[in-house]
């Protein structure tokens, strides 16, 4: 008979397999057991961005720690595709709406980069990694992407991989038909400008680049954070897993 699955999901740094033990920490205890009324018995649909998807029991459950052991696999790894998304951070909360929607939408790894016009350079690493664990437990999603330091974007690229291309995405293209339809699937990074949109010295070494294709976003400039989700499901229905 098959374990009725979990309707609270929670991302765990451990093995998943049949009949594991999976501790718990205080933050994660207080979460089940004070904010989520759960107890002994209870299911939590458990995953490591690796096994997939798990039913959990909650075996031990207390103030300050508890204990999950692992049922069945209640679904199966789906990993995204190679994609990276780059983005000169802007005010926190549009950072953290960019790292959730890129989460959601199948980013492989999430690169913050500092551009001639970028307006923040404030990036807290440990929380938007956190914020993109807390997006995958929401959305249902098994894989969580890595997000890496801001990083300086003229440095980026004089170290770009050769068998990665790169969708830029051009302001200065709105209106136009630029399009990714001649491209191939295989690694790419979608490269977002900051408010200010990139320097004109920038915008001429980028597309000196043999690894760069510019793309328009439609008929109007948008948002650095608006950009990320047209650019995102631009890239997925095109080249992506949404074909």
């Amino acid at each position: 008979m098959a374990v009725k699955r979990a309707k609270i999901r929670l991302f765990l740094d451990a093995k998943l397999a049949a009949k594991q033990s999976l501790d718990l920490s205080r933050a994660q205890a207080h979460y089940l057991f004070g904010v989520m009324r759960l107890g002994v018995g209870d299911l939590v649909a458990a995953f490591n961005g690796q096994d997939g998807e798990w039913s959990c029991e909650v075996t031990s459950a207390g103030k300050r720690g508890g204990v999950l052991t692992c049922l069945e696999q209640a679904a199966p790894q789906i990993n995204p595709p190679d994609l990276w998304l780059m983005f000169a951070p802007v005010k926190k909360a549009r950072t953290d709406f960019i790292v959730e929607k890129a989460t959601e939408m199948g980013a492989a790894r999430i690169m913050p980069v500092q551009s001639d016009f970028t307006n923040s350079e404030r990036f807290r690493l440990d929380r938007q990694q956190a914020h993109a664990i807390e997006a995958a437990e929401q959305c249902g999603g098994t894989f969580v992407p890595v997000v890496v330091d801001l990083q300086k974007l003229e440095t980026l690229l004089r170290n770009w991989p050769d068998d990665r291309r790169i969708m830029l995405c051009d302001e200065t293209l709105a209106g136009t038909r630029a399009t990714l339809t001649a491209q191939k699937p295989g690694k790419w990074a979608i490269l977002i400008g900051p408010e200010g949109g990139f320097s004109p010295d920038e915008l001429a070494t980028l597309r000196r680049l043999p690894f760069v294709t510019s793309v328009s976003l439609g008929p109007r400039i948008l948002r650095a954070d608006t950009a990320a989700v047209a650019a995102l499901a631009l890239w997925q229905s095109t080249l992506g897993d949404w074909k």
